[in-house]
């Protein structure tokens, strides 16, 4: 009789993923479970997934694939958190471009990941749906073919229905919670500007304070729509630049970085339909500013 090709577990009760393993695998040791876990083996309600400190809610699914992946990927720049046959998504560093420029072509995510699919069959591609600024850190997605492309394209606003960021600012926001609402100008620098009239759709941000103290406040902020450095230029405009972020006239730069990470995805799959919620943690160097 053929061996089935994975394990299936039902959660019944909250509980973090490496311990649910552990109860529920009593014959493994710690190692071999977290083995499972770093060959991306385990996939939680069909997402894949390598964190060990996972969050379990009661009617999850684990899942636990018997036979590692062909070709395991490991790169310091990016994490894959989530691929199938459609659609591919990251965790991106700052500091690593999303696409090629006409002076950095190679240390991108594009290029990267084009390697990784190709070392599986040449004829592999990859196509880019949004893009995540260099100095940005945190999810993003591509697709597998023209056709998904596409269709992400032709239906974003139904298809991507949650994108969430996080980041330090320099001072806080005078309301707590908020709307932020302009329209975004670019000049011959390349830098964009909130301003009040223009033509074209205004840009609509979404804020509110996660922790304030000191120096610094901790912001979640949720996009409407998504404008080229959008959140970048609102909390200029506002009074309350992105800590690091020196073109939008930041002071201080105590990270080393720009202080803002794409932390949510909640998407409905292209092609099949499913809700699938993807989600980061927030970087520790970010709560450590905010004394």
């Amino acid at each position: 009789m053929a061996q089935k090709k994975e394990i299936v577990y039902k959660v019944t009760e909250k509980a973090l993923l490496l311990e649910f393993l552990l109860h529920k695998m009593p014959d493994k040791s710690r190692t071999t479970v977290k083995s499972f876990l770093s060959h991306r083996q385990v996939s939680v309600n069909n997402c894949v997934t390598t964190r060990f400190d996972a969050q379990l809610d009661p009617g999850s699914v684990v899942a636990i694939r018997r036979e590692r992946t062909h070709d395991a990927f490991r790169h310091p720049l990016l994490r894959i958190v989530y691929e199938d046959e459609h659609i591919i998504v990251i965790d991106k560093r700052h500091g690593l471009l999303s696409i090629g420029t006409d002076k950095e072509q190679q240390k991108t995510a594009f290029y990267i990941l084009s390697n990784y699919l190709k070392r599986q069959d040449p004829r592999h591609r990859i196509f880019v749906l949004h893009r995540l600024d260099r100095e940005t850190s945190g999810l993003m997605m591509f697709a597998k073919s023209q056709e998904v492309q596409e269709r992400m394209q032709r239906g974003w606003k139904s298809l991507v229905t949650d994108r969430r960021y996080v980041a330090v600012t320099e001072g806080a926001p005078q309301d707590n919670e908020g709307t932020i609402v302009s329209h975004l100008k670019e000049d011959r620098n390349h830098k964009m500007w909130a301003i009040r009239e223009s033509d074209g759709p205004a840009a609509v941000t979404y804020y509110s304070v996660l922790k304030a103290g000191g120096d610094y406040s901790l912001l979640d902020l949720k996009l409407e729509t998504g404008q080229k450095n959008q959140i970048r230029a609102h909390l200029e405009w506002i009074g309350t630049p992105i800590a690091g972020d020196k073109k939008y006239n930041a002071r201080t730069n105590p990270a080393g970085r720009v202080c803002l990470h794409a932390y949510r995805l909640f998407i409905n799959h292209p092609v099949t339909g499913e809700q699938l919620d993807f989600s980061t943690r927030i970087p520790s160097d970010f709560e450590g500013l905010i004394k």
